[in-house]
């Protein structure tokens, strides 16, 4: 009891010290720590940290940087598709979503510059609050095993990825938690000097992502931690070639199980011309059709007992942008802002899709945002992407090469910027990496 008493003393302490120089640093962590919480309670805290940087806003206010100008260029554009929007009701009750794009960059430009002792403090905090959030729901998940007995509960959203009995709850979303829980591991991962306990948490939070099942997310996050071995770890060739067999050793251990496995044999032995029997995959019920990439790409209609593994369906959905570029003036400007669900749904009638996969958005932020925002919003998007890998390599920043490159490669997959979690979490990091340090004292 003593030991975490002084423990959480020096914590407050050390975070408290820092404060002083600057006045946003508590608001700041307060807001980053509580992502993966009740929306309701991070929008609290976005508003404490903006409030905060009004108020304590630096006296001579410089030229504003350009990777502060681009997410705040992208909310304007967005506020503008109202006017031309097929949707001016869901346009307009979706912008609230996107003000981080504006409130976070303006703070940052308000603020003194962090230093880099302050970012080490913010990344340090940021990695132990997810190290708490994964023991949480390795608990619950232990606890729901012994009152169901089915390991689904340790994987995704749970046995049947429909009820929320998984390793973490819908809300929150395995695939946008996965990338959080990402950014921690590399932080404890990334330390030069690696305590037994640091070596520990790595190993848990290593677990604890293959077991969220995100097929793009592992096997990015996999080829980023052979890029650690081979190109900043300062230990031995002969050491790293022994880390990597192991890893990969650990890797195809936890792969082999079931319901993992399944996950990826579903995307790998299911882009064929035909599709396999449903007996391969086990992950479905009795008569359906699982749809290939090429029967995704040809299809001149579908029956209501074909199902979409997640690749199948992504091609799908960039076939109908490809239709809409065809029959929709859509280039220039887009649908208009969160606006593209109704034509999505009629292309769902169109092809005799079962009803609720034209509910889904096209899960792909850079299909996402041309449809909606055309080219103008793309490009804006590529410029806030190339900024952001531009001055991680720059740096020579690992953890900032982290997040660039799981950004690229997450928007391949989900729509994770039009989730208010998702831009937050995006605009966050993305100004914290991206804000260049002023001098230690």
């Amino acid at each position: 009891m003593n030991n975490t008493y002084n423990f959480l003393k020096n914590v407050w302490k050390e975070v408290k010290d820092q404060n002083k120089e600057n006045k946003t640093l508590i608001p700041f962590l307060l807001l980053i720590i509580s992502l993966p919480i009740s929306l309701g309670v991070s929008n609290f805290f976005l508003a404490l940290f903006f409030s905060t940087s009004l108020y304590y806003s630096k006296k001579k206010l410089e030229k504003p940087s350009l990777f502060l100008i681009v997410p705040i260029l992208l909310f304007v554009w967005i506020c503008f598709s109202y006017y031309w929007s097929i949707d001016i009701k869901k346009t307009l009750d979706s912008i609230p979503k996107e003000i981080a794009l504006i409130i976070i960059p303006l703070s940052f430009y308000l603020i003194p510059k962090y230093t880099k002792f302050q970012k080490e403090i913010i990344l340090k905090y940021y990695s132990y609050s997810i190290l708490i959030y994964v023991a949480y729901f390795f608990i619950r998940a232990c606890i729901r095993f012994l009152i169901f007995k089915d390991t689904g509960v340790f994987f995704y959203h749970g046995p049947d990825n429909y009820t929320d009995t998984g390793l973490v709850p819908r809300l929150l979303n395995a695939i946008h938690f996965s990338v959080f829980v990402s950014v921690a591991f590399f932080y404890f991962f990334n330390k030069e000097v690696k305590t037994i306990s640091n070596q520990l948490i790595s190993i848990v939070l290593f677990v604890f992502i293959i077991l969220l099942s995100s097929k793009n997310i592992i096997i990015v996050f996999v080829l980023l931690v052979i890029a650690h071995f081979l190109y900043y770890s300062k230990t031995s060739n002969k050491l790293r070639l022994k880390n990597i067999f192991i890893l990969l050793f650990l890797l195809l251990l936890i792969v082999s199980f079931s319901k993992i496995k399944n996950r990826f044999l579903v995307e790998f032995q299911s882009n064929s011309k035909n599709s396999l029997s449903h007996s391969v995959y086990n992950e479905a019920d009795e008569g359906m059709h699982y749809i290939s990439i090429y029967e995704a790409w040809n299809n001149k209609v579908f029956k209501e007992g074909d199902y979409f593994p997640g690749t199948a369906f992504r091609v799908y959905q960039f076939r109908l942008f490809t239709e809409f570029l065809e029959e929709e003036p859509i280039f220039i400007k887009g649908f208009g802002y969160n606006a593209s669900q109704n034509k999505l749904l009629e292309k769902e009638k169109k092809y005799n899709l079962y009803h609720g996969y034209g509910l889904f958005n096209f899960h792909n932020q850079y299909i996402q945002i041309f449809a909606e925002l055309g080219i103008v919003g793309f490009l804006l998007l590529i410029l806030l992407l190339l900024l952001n890998i531009k001055n991680a390599i720059k740096h020579k920043d690992f953890i900032h090469i982290v997040f660039s490159v799981l950004m690229i490669s997450l928007f391949l997959t989900e729509s994770f910027l039009w989730r208010q979690r998702g831009v937050v979490f995006f605009t966050l990091f993305y100004c914290l990496f991206n804000s260049f340090y002023k001098k230690e004292r």
